[in-house]
């Protein structure tokens, strides 16, 4: 991050977040409050951006800009108090060279969906695979700056994650101002919400400056939803301004909040506040789409279904879904509702944003992440979301999280143990597994498949692929010799295929004997390796 004050001339690199300020030689009372101040940024190519500046303290304000291409940017300042021209009508110029790092998201930019509707891709056209974790809380001092943060975010790294859900600073789980949401400088808002409290944003911009530095796209929940009934949508209006100042430079997507039409845990009078929260998010979506100059991508995150959390879905960009907690009961319902979104018009991607947190209650298992993601997956979303209990309320050994405000206590897991847990390992081996294919062609067939997975029976096969190039077939419940055969349909008699196993546990291959369909078409799918489950894959 680059700080040049007084210049003319700001040079910086194409997509790296630029930063420059502005001071005030007029004083506020209360600047946060009495002040806007945008900056008009003008690009070579005619395109414009009415970046929202940030207060930074006293009387100084903050731009963040990242350059989508090289080439001089005219900039002007605009403030709500044109009298000061310590803050408006200032002019420079940013003068941008080429980014040449290795940074995945700045060398190809920030995330938008593809033509499909289907998947994710960077602005270049390069296919994303959103393989999601959830750290709600990992912004608050629970998770430490820098070791338990760095830690984390390595680990996450290394098994092949791509985003990270957070809350930016206004909870799941407690009420205002509760002592477990505040991070080194405080809480991101002063009691009462009368202003933005800035030193928790610097500190918070240290862990989400870290993610991306690391190659992670922070998926930013700016609040939980049932806040909106407490702080209303101008005062939410004004945080999201904020949150869009500080981080819109970066490659960020979007979550205007998290379960938006879950009211408060103890409302005295539920029905309304669902009520006041569906319209309330659906003018502060709208708002956030308005204010983002660069338009990353949005979405809400649900109590079930995301296109059903506001009054008009087609201000949303792609479709999350929240499908439970029950392990194995809760597959069902994910499918099922999975299969039915992929229907709805107009076609957006359907992504599982929260399902079956590995270690919540007594089942959700590493087995059940994998079947989780491989049905879910193969029937058509465009990526998945992980998360484990105790990362997410980043319980520690000394400072387990405690009680909910109803009373229940979700597990005292230790983040670190939590991390460990052989779901994540697993679910980054399949991602590293997908990225072989053409993952962003695929599409469901269960037409492939005999008998076929369905959302009442999810231990039998769920297949997707390109046809004439690869079959992906995914099996919970493996073939045995005393069952009923499972067969795989439509191959050609006269076509060469290479076939194998492949463990979703260990990533492991094992070579199967040459295909021999029969005069159908049909071939059976032999003994797996040992009785557990197992992808098949076909290749032409």
């Amino acid at each position: 991050m680059k700080d040049k004050r007084e210049r003319q001339n700001i040079p910086g690199i194409q997509r790296e977040p630029l930063e420059w300020n502005y001071r005030s030689s007029k004083k506020y009372s209360d600047p946060f409050n009495d002040v806007d101040l945008d900056v008009i940024v003008s690009a070579p190519d005619g395109d414009k951006y009415r970046i929202p500046c940030f207060w930074a303290g006293k009387n100084e304000w903050r731009a963040r800009f990242a350059a989508p291409k090289p080439g001089s940017y005219q900039l002007e300042s605009v403030c709500s108090d044109k009298i000061n021209h310590s803050l408006h009508g200032k002019k420079a110029i940013l003068k941008i060279s080429p980014y040449k790092g290795k940074n995945l998201l700045l060398k190809h930019g920030n995330l938008r969906v593809a033509d499909s509707k289907r998947t994710f891709e960077h602005e270049d056209g390069t296919p994303f695979f959103w393989l999601g974790d959830t750290w709600w809380l990992a912004l608050s001092k629970r998770m430490s700056w820098p070791t338990d943060f760095k830690q984390l975010t390595a680990d996450r790294v290394r098994k092949g994650f791509s985003v990270i859900q957070i809350v930016a600073g206004i909870y799941p789980d407690m009420d205002s101002f509760d002592k477990r949401g505040e991070n080194e400088a405080g809480f991101p808002w002063e009691k009462n919400y009368s202003r933005i409290n800035p030193a928790y944003f610097d500190k918070a911009d240290q862990r989400i400056g870290w993610l991306v530095q690391q190659g992670l796209v922070p998926c930013i929940v700016g609040c939980w939803g049932y806040y909106l009934a407490k702080l209303g949508t101008e005062k939410l209006k004004k945080h999201w301004r904020y949150l869009i100042a500080r981080w819109s430079a970066y490659p960020v997507v979007w979550c205007a909040a998290g379960e938006a039409e879950m009211p408060y845990y103890l409302s005295k009078d539920k029905d309304a506040d669902r009520k006041t929260q569906h319209e309330g998010w659906t003018e502060l979506v709208k708002y956030i789409r308005n204010t983002d100059p660069v338009k990353h991508m949005v979405t809400i995150h649900p109590t079930r279904i995301g296109r059903n959390q506001i009054a008009d879905d087609s201000l949303l960009d792609f479709d999350m879904l929240q499908t439970g907690h029950s392990g194995y009961e809760t597959v069902p319902y994910t499918v099922k509702t999975v299969i039915e979104e992929r229907k709805r018009q107009p076609h957006m991607p359907v992504l599982v944003g929260e399902v079956n947190y590995e270690g919540i209650f007594h089942h959700s298992h590493e087995d059940v992440q994998r079947l989780t993601f491989w049905s879910a997956l193969l029937s058509g979303t465009a990526g998945h979301t992980y998360g484990a209990n105790g990362i997410w309320q980043v319980n520690t050994e000394k400072d387990p999280y405690g009680p909910s405000p109803h009373g229940g206590n979700w597990g005292i897991t230790p983040w670190q143990e939590a991390s460990r847990l052989p779901g994540s390992f697993q679910l980054g081996l399949a991602r590293k597994f997908l990225s072989r294919y053409e993952w962003w062609k695929f599409e469901p067939r269960q037409d492939w498949v005999t008998p076929p997975g369905t959302p009442e029976k999810q231990d039998l096969p769920f297949a997707a692929g390109i046809p004439g190039v690869v079959r992906i077939i995914y099996i919970y419940n493996p073939p045995t010799p005393w069952a009923e055969p499972m067969m795989v349909s439509s191959l050609s008699t006269r076509i060469q295929y290479n076939a194998f196993f492949w463990d979703p546990r260990t990533g492991k291959k094992y070579e199967i004997e040459k295909i021999k369909p029969d005069s159908a078409g049909s071939w059976k799918i032999p003994i797996v390796p040992y009785f557990k489950d197992w992808v098949v894959v076909i290749e032409e």
